[in-house]
């Protein structure tokens, strides 16, 4: 009686190499950062190609280097991370560029990308971009705040 259907949940996980040789998983690429724009940003459209709202982020990290649990100025150590940011979704790329402004502190979800370009040097360079599917404004400053948000 149980034997069929546990016979088919089995065969979704083991794998025959008599069936096909693709096997299809499902993955997760997911990115959130959180942190100052570092730039304006500029929309830029390709030659038959949606266009695109490209900005940078800066996040931070911290940490001590001494042993002592009072933190002191000498103590601390920050390094500061820069992200390239795209957004490619209409609706928000078009707030993205009007809104995003230098300074401004975002909260941005979404995937990494790797690439690779050819620069006008002609040389082969590689990119890691941050593909946004979201943006969370969190500046104090009312201009920087869409209406709708």
């Amino acid at each position: 009686m149980f034997h069929r259907p546990l016979f088919q949940v089995m065969r979704q996980f083991v794998r025959h190499e008599s069936e096909i040789s693709m096997t299809l998983e499902r993955s997760l690429n997911r990115i959130q950062l959180l942190g100052r724009v570092g730039q304006d940003p500029v929309m830029r459209q390709m030659e038959g190609k949606n266009p695109v709202t490209i900005f940078s982020l800066a996040t931070n990290e911290m940490w001590r280097s001494g042993d002592s649990d009072v933190v002191q100025g000498e103590d601390v150590t920050q390094k500061t991370t820069w992200h390239r940011v795209s957004v490619f979704r209409p609706g928000l790329r078009d707030l993205a560029y009007r809104f995003v402004k230098k300074g401004a502190r975002i909260y941005v979800e979404g995937k990494i990308d790797y690439g690779e370009y050819i620069d006008k040097n002609n040389v082969r360079r590689q990119a890691t971009t941050v593909i946004a599917d979201n943006i969370i404004f969190l500046s104090d400053a009312k201009e920087n705040f869409p209406e709708s948000a």
